[in-house]
């Protein structure tokens, strides 16, 4: 898995989450300041994630991120080998 690729699931998932341009959605973009996301919305994308790359993210983790980067940071970071 690249970082490509888990920006491209994130970049889908917020684009029909809050129905917006996926373009919008880039490394540096900030969830609540830049998309205006609210904490139901940041909970399914960790959902989401979690789901995909079997990744698991505690409420104290997922409240760390605030930025598409640090989002793909944790995933590359906690996917479990062999993924």
């Amino acid at each position: 898995m690249t970082r490509e690729e888990v920006l491209e699931l994130i970049r889908e998932h917020l684009a029909d989450e809050l129905e917006l341009d996926p373009a919008r959605i880039q490394e540096s973009t900030h969830f609540r300041d830049d998309l205006s996301a609210d904490s139901l919305d940041l909970y399914t994308l960790v959902q989401e994630l979690e789901d995909q790359y079997g990744v698991k993210m505690s409420d104290e983790e997922a409240a760390r991120i605030h930025t598409v980067h640090e989002a793909i940071d944790f995933v590359l970071a906690n996917v479990p080998s062999g993924s």
